[in-house]
């Protein structure tokens, strides 16, 4: 029978890290544990005590100090796993976990899902080749040496790609290595980890290398794990459950998700709220469960969608106190640039900021990392966002001292645009078109969960045109709210046009109109 070794990384909630650890172990498995290096000595203290005696535990020799995009993220997975694979040698496979995982099956179902499928389970698609990167830079990830952290040293980050690029220091990757890409939770078999630990030892090139790319934990073990194993024994996929809102954040689940995510083709699921108490009790249990049952049905946008309308507390979408007299103030100018294709959307911020002193953030209440300036706190989480949204906004024109600000919306956010519209300041609204041809419609399916990696392709090409017809709608609606000044662009009107567009909404000459209109790739999927 199959028996885990789960790989627990984890920076917090040291009695929630303590009862995940508990909960597994009582199953047979194991779980080595890395705690951030970063992270609270006391804490860390506290997970020892209470798994002290514990032999189906075990703690990673060096506590890395872990940055998100760092290789440091890499190393702190390594040393959980030299430590497992040699504390537990019964233990036929290797699972990646976080803090804010649960598992969504039982562990009979776990273990015999294993026993079934002698293959690893990794996400792994050609780098170069592959869509998987939607927004920010992509070679530039291998070919430049990273130093920096581009979330706490975004300055020093970007000078030091931009001297690289100038230089022309661009650097060649491994010639033996196909670079591959995919999320970093995998589940994978006994001998693959020690084939791949092995890999590690004999090839330092490889590690120096990938030691300064940047997000080397969406790239690192999956292309050691493609470049040790054959092609047929692994599954590109991952078995731990996730779901975005659309190009956004992942979405965190609350308590009445639990028949939502038991009916998902996986094992685990990520970002199981902290408040989501009953949520957790009950995930918690199943896992002990010995006769439930897992119809698969892997609904999960169309549930989602009903659950989160209805809302938690049952006044989702009730007016905000803060919100009942204020005001962004007249005088001030919001421009909205609404776009369903984000990573367009945030190229044309991007252009703006360089070529104008108008400040430009992108999709604030979407997407953590939205160039925002530091707000006092507010601005940290998307939750705070989302609940003091006017607020936030009021607050961009202070911190930025200027009375004009441009913001990035998704269509779908149609009673927050005509929030906007009826403020006392002025609103200025641009619609980026776009066409929606059949390979965007089938990515946009499986972001938002319609469909699943295991469905039928004639499943997928019968949603089409209703998904289809439904971004569209979309945009037809903001057009239908007969904005005055309504401004749209779109690759078919052309350059001219849309820097007249431009020009319009923004006050610009026709100079710097065109310089926006003309960015490089702006209109590029």
């Amino acid at each position: 029978m199959a028996r885990i070794a789960f790989i627990l990384l984890c920076h917090k909630d040291p009695v929630g890290v303590i009862a995940q650890a508990r909960r597994l172990t009582e199953s047979g498995d194991f779980v080595a544990i890395h705690f951030d290096g970063r992270a609270d000595a006391a804490d860390y203290a506290k997970i020892r005590a209470g798994l002290a005696g514990n032999p189906a535990v075990a703690f990673a020799g060096r506590r890395v100090r872990c940055g998100w995009g760092e290789w440091s993220l890499v190393a702190a997975t390594l040393e959980a796993v030299r430590t497992a694979v040699a504390a537990f040698p019964q233990a036929s496979h290797f699972y990646m976990l976080s803090g804010d995982c649960m598992p969504i099956k039982s562990a009979t179902y776990a273990h015999e899902f294993l026993d079934a499928h002698d293959l690893d389970f990794i996400e792994s698609f050609d780098f170069f080749d592959s869509d998987w990167i939607k927004t920010g830079i992509k070679e530039e990830r291998l070919i430049y040496r990273h130093w920096f952290n581009e979330r706490t040293r975004k300055r020093l980050f970007y000078a030091s790609l931009e001297a690289q690029k100038r230089l022309g220091l661009a650097r060649r990757v491994p010639p033996d290595l196909q670079v591959m890409i995919g999320s970093q939770w995998w589940c994978l078999r006994r001998q693959t980890v020690e084939t791949l630990l092995a890999f590690c030892d004999a090839r330092r090139d490889v590690m120096r290398f990938f030691a300064t790319t940047w997000i080397p934990d969406e790239t690192f073990f999956q292309t050691i794990v493609a470049h040790v194993v054959p092609r047929r024994e692994i599954r590109s996929r991952t078995l731990t459950f996730l779901m975005f809102t659309d190009y956004g954040m992942p979405v965190t689940f609350y308590n009445d998700h639990y028949d939502l995510l038991l009916g998902q083709d996986y094992l685990f699921a990520r970002k199981i709220s902290p408040d989501a108490i009953e949520l957790r009790k009950r995930l918690g249990a199943l896992w002990q469960a010995s006769d439930a049952q897992f119809p698969i049905t892997n609904e999960a946008a169309g549930l989602y969608r009903f659950l989160a309308g209805r809302g938690r507390i049952g006044r989702r979408f009730g007016q905000r106190f803060w919100e009942a007299d204020g005001s962004l103030g007249r005088g001030r100018r919001l421009i909205l640039i609404v776009a369903k294709k984000w990573h367009i959307a945030k190229r044309l911020t991007a252009a703006i900021r360089r070529h104008t002193d108008i400040p430009a953030v992108d999709y604030l209440f979407n997407e953590l990392e939205a160039h925002l300036p530091d707000m006092g706190g507010i601005e940290t989480t998307l939750a705070k966002r989302e609940r003091h949204r006017r607020a936030l906004v009021k607050m961009l024109f202070v911190q930025f001292e200027s009375p004009c600000v441009a913001l990035c919306l998704d269509p779908s956010a149609l009673g927050l645009i005509q929030d906007f519209l009826d403020d006392k300041a002025e609103t200025r609204v641009l619609l980026i078109d776009s066409d929606f041809d059949d390979d965007y419609v089938r990515g946009h399916i499986g972001r938002v969960g319609l469909a699943g990696q295991h469905s039928a392709p004639e499943q997928v090409s019968r949603l089409i045109p209703a998904v289809r017809a439904d971004l569209e709608h979309e945009s037809e609606r903001i057009r239908d709210l007969e904005i005055e000044g309504f401004q749209v662009i779109s690759p078919a009107l052309g350059t001219s046009a849309n820097a007249a567009a431009l020009a319009r909404l923004l006050d610009l000459d026709p100079d710097t109109a065109l310089a926006l209109a003309g960015t490089d790739h702006l209109f590029d999927d």
